[in-house]
């Protein structure tokens, strides 16, 4: 089976993927965009890792989009602590551009602002090693394993804001995880209705069951200026079932999957 993540070689993602696949018969398969990871699952062409959030950016609009859109199951979760370097083949004081993933660059926020150097977005941290090497006077902010694959100096380690940065990847497959008892679930509501109460009922649902909500977060839901759709994990128990049953009673709910943590390799 093909475990399809994010390329060109040196992402965050392809590092993960490859602690994933030792001593399986999965072959990693490098997409340039979140977008195209989804729609290639989607189409069955093998399982997907995607992130999903950052413990200093926070949630990935592209995945959480792409999880709207196609009927797709997260069947894993993993953790992978996140350090970013500045690479470049010239000194910091040289440097003219720095390119720099979204996410990166918000995670990098504080040396980026002290730098005072402009900011190019790119697709990937392994795209903006790309862009350094062939572009004059430039760095580019991205791992060490990024860094060594394309031959960039590192001139600046740890760049992140925060030392303990974090980022949540989940595996994505069209078929749900078959774990019998689960540790977490991932829900998407899409209320019909805007009504005063309408959040405090939904949630009431969860509290009055002991189940414990570990993340809620609303995304628009492109239909309008003011609508929105939320994101909802908890932890798995016993009365999962029965709150969603009674759930679907006020609202649209579409199950994302139950799933476990899994550890990679180090």
């Amino acid at each position: 089976m093909n475990l399809i993540t994010l390329g060109p070689e040196g992402t965050f993602s392809h590092q993960l993927a490859l602690k994933l696949v030792p001593g399986t018969k999965e072959t990693i398969r490098l997409v340039p965009t979140i977008h195209g990871i989804l729609s290639a699952v989607a189409r069955g062409e093998g399982d997907g890792i995607v992130p999903m959030e950052n413990s200093e950016a926070g949630s990935v609009g592209e995945t959480l989009d792409g999880l709207t859109r196609f009927p797709l199951s997260i069947t894993a979760e993993m953790y992978m602590p996140i350090h970013h370097n500045l690479a470049s083949a010239g000194p910091l004081e040289s440097l003219r551009v720095i390119y720099a993933h979204p996410q990166t660059h918000e995670q990098c926020s504080e040396c980026i602002e002290q730098w005072g150097i402009p900011i190019i977005h790119t697709s990937s941290n392994a795209s903006s090693a790309l862009e350094a090497r062939k572009t004059p006077h430039a760095g580019a902010i991205l791992s060490e394993s990024a860094a060594s694959i394309y031959g960039i100096p590192i001139i600046v380690r740890n760049t992140e804001n925060n030392p303990n940065n974090t980022t949540r990847f989940v595996r994505i497959s069209t078929v749900p995880a078959r774990d019998t008892r689960p540790e977490k679930c991932s829900i998407l509501i899409d209320p019909s209705t805007d009504r005063a109460g309408l959040l405090h009922d939904l949630l009431h649902v969860f509290a009055e069951r002991g189940i414990n909500l570990t993340r809620i977060e609303s995304r628009p839901s492109k239909r309008g200026i003011g609508n929105y759709v939320f994101f909802l994990d908890y932890a798995w128990s016993k009365e999962t079932a029965e709150a969603l049953s009674e759930l679907r009673k006020i609202t649209d709910v579409k199950e994302l999957g139950c799933y476990r943590r899994v550890e990679a390799g180090p």
